[in-house]
């Protein structure tokens, strides 16, 4: 019997589990410590219009409006729109909890997770409406700025918080009525 197939299958499993790990690698991501570090960030997008959401992965209607974000992000991409997905979840559930869960959802916007425990001060300093409920969703455009409290029920709802702040004002499109709980 010849050594063939041992040889192929040393060959196979090692490429296997490559690729295997390779599709299952977590979104980077970046952890800020504090509110500058974010804020920072903000300032970073220049005259682009920044879609700033915070969430967490055990706030429910916050999982359900991300595949609102991620189409904005696809639909808005050469409208100089960018979409910061913030979460809130705690930095010691990080390997337990946040990383695998951006595995699973395989978002593509890009992903911070905001470990200052101290809300009391940086909650009033993004909005002093705020209570600190989740999800809420931040624009800022320069010096403007929105600010949407509540989650948004479809992406229709979020694509018109969005337009009024896009470059060239004529990003209107309402077609489509994508249901942001469906996931589609």
């Amino acid at each position: 019997m010849p050594m063939y197939p041992y040889r192929f299958s040393r060959l196979l499993i090692p490429l296997l589990c490559l690729l295997a790990c390779s599709a299952a690698k977590a979104q980077e991501f970046a952890v800020y410590d504090s509110l500058p570090q974010l804020t920072s960030r903000f300032h970073e997008a220049g005259e682009a219009t920044l879609v700033v959401n915070f969430w967490a992965t055990w706030c429910k209607p916050c999982v359900e409006e991300l595949p609102c974000f991620e189409q904005l992000r696809e639909q808005y991409a050469d409208k100089n729109v960018q979409v910061l997905l913030v979460s809130l979840d705690f930095k010691s559930q990080l390997e337990k909890k946040f990383i695998p869960f951006l595995k699973a959802q395989r978002l593509k916007s890009e992903v911070v997770l905001f470990a200052d425990q101290d809300a009391n001060t940086w909650i009033p300093s993004i909005y002093e409406e705020w209570d600190g409920a989740i999800p809420v969703t931040l624009i800022v455009k320069g010096r403007q700025r929105a600010f949407n409290l509540g989650k948004f029920e479809n992406y229709s709802d979020l694509e018109a918080f969005v337009v009024p702040y896009v470059s060239d004002g004529k990003a209107v499109s309402f077609k489509n009525l994508i249901n942001c709980n469906s996931g589609k």
